[in-house]
């Protein structure tokens, strides 16, 4: 089947997503380029489309079209958006430029030895200089995961998937409940006031993971690894008291043995070093 909206035409290809609103398609450009590209067909049916377009989806949309402009190596770039009204619904089309693969994709492949580390070293380069773009923009991605990280079969890194990103204002209030629940930082789960650093946090899980090839974050054992902060430190906003039940004072500055002392600093400054063997919900 082919679209044309004008000057991209493209012949979708395959489905390789499905999520609550829609689907995300494989597609070929038609002409002379006849790149792949990435479909995201949205449909917003009934007393929805009478509300508009959801507000995620068009933070989505702003956004890309925002960092079109810059065309970042390391984000994604939307190449297209189109709003159509069908009947009583509304189709929305976003076209993207095609990756091959996501990071968690691309882990599931590793072989057990574990991936080099100059590997790891180009990997999160590409991925801090993205969220370094990101935040000297001001915008926070707030839900930074593999699955939302794209990486390409020559190593190319890029952030995708801006449904939750907002932009950053002085005391703005921002909703508690974001980040996939293994890369969420302690400010976000104990709802207190958060700024970049929630994706800096989520940065950091993802570089232990390029590690240890498998997501093992939760808070409670966090501050087993990484020692409880103080009293004083202690989120005045938050709803959960402090307690020093939460985890012992001292912390493992040695979670992983393979680790040199600068990589060992890398992850503690991003204040991900907590990899546990549990999930759980502060609440």
């Amino acid at each position: 089947m082919d679209f044309c909206t004008k000057p991209l035409c493209y012949e979708l290809l395959a489905e390789v997503g499905e999520g609550s609103y829609g689907k995300v398609y494989k597609a070929r450009e038609v002409g002379e380029k006849q790149r792949l590209l990435a479909v995201k067909k949205f449909n917003i049916r009934g007393d929805s489309s009478e509300n508009g377009i959801p507000a995620f989806m068009i933070r989505e949309v702003a956004l890309l079209r925002k960092m079109k402009y810059f065309n970042h190596p390391n984000i994604v770039e939307l190449l297209e958006a189109s709003a159509v009204p069908v009947g009583r619904s509304l189709d929305l089309t976003l076209v993207l430029e095609y990756i091959d693969q996501d990071l968690s994709t691309y882990l599931s492949k590793v072989p057990a030895s574990g991936l080099s580390r100059d590997c790891i070293k180009d990997v999160m380069q590409q991925l801090l200089r993205g969220l370094d773009f990101l935040h000297t923009n001001m915008v926070l991605h707030r839900d930074l995961k593999p699955e939302n990280v794209l990486i390409s079969s020559r190593g190319e890194v890029k952030i995708a998937d801006f449904g939750l990103a907002r932009i950053y204002t002085f005391n703005i209030a921002l909703t508690p409940g974001v980040v996939t629940l293994w890369y969420r930082a302690p400010e976000v789960l104990l709802n207190s006031v958060y700024m970049s650093t929630v994706d800096m946090w989520s940065a950091g899980c993802i570089f232990a993971e390029l590690f240890l090839l498998s997501s093992l974050l939760c808070v409670c054992v966090c501050f087993s690894v990484t020692g409880l902060p103080s009293k004083e430190d202690w989120p005045k906003e938050s709803p959960i008291p402090y307690s020093v039940n939460w985890g012992p004072k001292s912390s493992c500055t040695k979670l992983l043995h393979n680790l040199s002392p600068d990589e060992n600093d890398l992850l503690a400054v991003s204040r991900s070093v907590c990899v546990c063997v549990c999930v759980c919900v502060l609440s």
